[in-house]
């Protein structure tokens, strides 16, 4: 069989099965930093990754937009100031399905991308609306 990240997710429905514990046990081993949550009862998927601007973030974060896009698949995602959260679930079933698997394999994947291909970017210092634009801290 493939690896996660080599995957295409399914067409899903209300109807789909969610995934055994057996196979939670199969697949989580591919995503080994994800957690299993359980807000309300329902299982998610959720990591953080951190970042070290929020430009960087918010690339992150429509990199992942883009591969849900095309997945068919779309995931929670709360961006913050050098993080992301990402977490994904099944709508359809309020809970796992095999697709939330591949999914999170792929955003691993787009974060390890971001990682090696870090360019410096230019910018200019404008202020810091912490310190009201006052550069001499």
């Amino acid at each position: 069989m493939a690896q996660l990240n080599q995957q295409k997710c399914e067409a899903c429905t209300k109807n789909s099965s969610p995934v055994s514990q057996e196979e939670i046990a199969k697949l989580k081993p591919e995503i080994p930093d994800w957690n299993l949550i359980q807000p309300e009862g329902e299982a998610h998927l959720e990591r953080s990754y951190e970042f070290p601007d929020f430009k960087t973030a918010i690339a992150f974060t429509n990199r992942v937009g883009e591969i849900a896009e095309e997945q068919g698949h779309h995931p929670a995602i709360l961006t913050e100031y050098g993080k992301v959260t990402v977490t994904w679930w099944t709508h359809a079933i309020s809970g796992l399905h095999k697709n939330d698997f591949i999914m999170a394999a792929k955003t691993d994947d787009i974060a390890s991308q971001m990682a090696g291909s870090t360019t410096p970017t230019d910018f200019v210092e404008v202020g810091d609306c912490r310190t009201n634009g006052n550069l001499n801290r």
